[in-house]
C-alpha cells in the first residue's frame, strides 16, 4: 500500500457564514479538487477528510482517496457558535484514529496536514486552548489556518499555528484564490513526501491573500 498524506479541511459553517460566503467556499472545494485530481503526486497520495463546525461538529466527508472523493455540498444553519476547539478534537481523535503509524514491517503515512477556515473565533475557548496542545503533540507536516473576513481574529489562529493567512473579503473570488493556494500547499507537500531530502516549503500566495505574522 503506497503511504498517505492525510489532509484534514475543517470549515466554518456557524451563521455569519450563510449566503455567499459558503456559496463561494463550495466553489473554492470544487476548484481544489480538480487542481488536485491533475497532480500525479496528489493522486497517488492525498486522502481528504472534511469537517465542519458551528453549534455542532459534522464529518461531511469521511477520509477518502482522492480519486473517490465525491464532495457534499456544505451548507450553513441560519445562526450557530463557532465549535473550533470542538472541531480540533475531532481532528485529534480522528488521526489517532486514521493515521497508520510506521513500524518494522511497513512504512507508516506521511506526516498529516490540517487546513482551518473560520470567519470569527472560538466560541468554546476553554476546549479551544486545552485542544491546542494535542494538536501540535500529533505531528502535522503543515497547518494553515485562514481569517476570513473583517470579522476573524486571527490572534487565536496563531496560538494554533505559524501559518495563518487572511482574507479581507468574502467572496468568490478571494476563496477561489486561497483554494488555489491550499491545492498548490498540499501538492508541494505531496511531492516533498515523496521526497525525503526536500524540505517543505510553502508556496507564496496570491494577492488576495495576507500573511498574518
Amino acid at each position: 500500500m503506497s503511504r498517505r498524506l492525510l489532509t484534514y479541511i475543517c470549515i466554518d459553517t456557524s451563521g455569519s457564514m450563510r449566503g455567499e460566503p459558503i456559496e463561494a467556499v463550495n466553489a473554492g472545494l470544487q476548484a481544489l479538487m480538480t487542481s488536485l485530481r491533475q497532480n500525479p503526486y496528489a493522486l497517488e497520495s492525498v486522502h481528504l477528510n472534511i469537517t465542519t463546525f458551528d453549534s455542532q461538529i459534522k464529518t461531511v466527508l469521511p477520509m477518502t482517496p482522492l480519486e473517490q472523493v465525491v464532495l457534499p455540498e456544505i451548507v450553513c444553519p441560519e445562526s450557530g457558535a463557532t465549535f473550533l476547539g470542538g472541531v480540533l478534537e475531532e481532528v485529534a481523535q480522528a488521526v489517532q484514529r486514521d493515521r497508520i503509524v510506521g513500524n518494522a514491517n511497513q512504512k507508516g503515512d506521511w506526516r498529516p496536514m490540517l487546513i482551518v477556515l473560520t470567519d470569527g473565533k472560538p466560541t468554546d475557548l476553554l476546549v479551544y486552548s486545552e485542544v491546542i496542545p494535542k494538536i501540535k503533540q500529533l505531528g502535522f507536516g503543515n497547518i494553515v489556518a485562514c481569517a476570513a473576513g473583517p470579522k476573524a481574529d486571527a490572534n487565536y489562529l496563531k496560538q494554533l499555528t505559524d501559518c495563518v493567512v487572511s482574507l479581507d473579503t468574502m467572496d468568490a473570488n478571494s476563496f477561489a484564490k486561497f483554494f488555489q493556494w491550499v491545492s498548490s500547499t498540499v501538492t508541494q507537500t505531496s511531492i516533498s513526501a515523496g521526497s525525503p531530502t526536500q524540505s517543505i516549503t510553502l508556496p507564496p500566495p496570491p494577492d488576495e491573500i495576507n500573511i498574518v505574522w
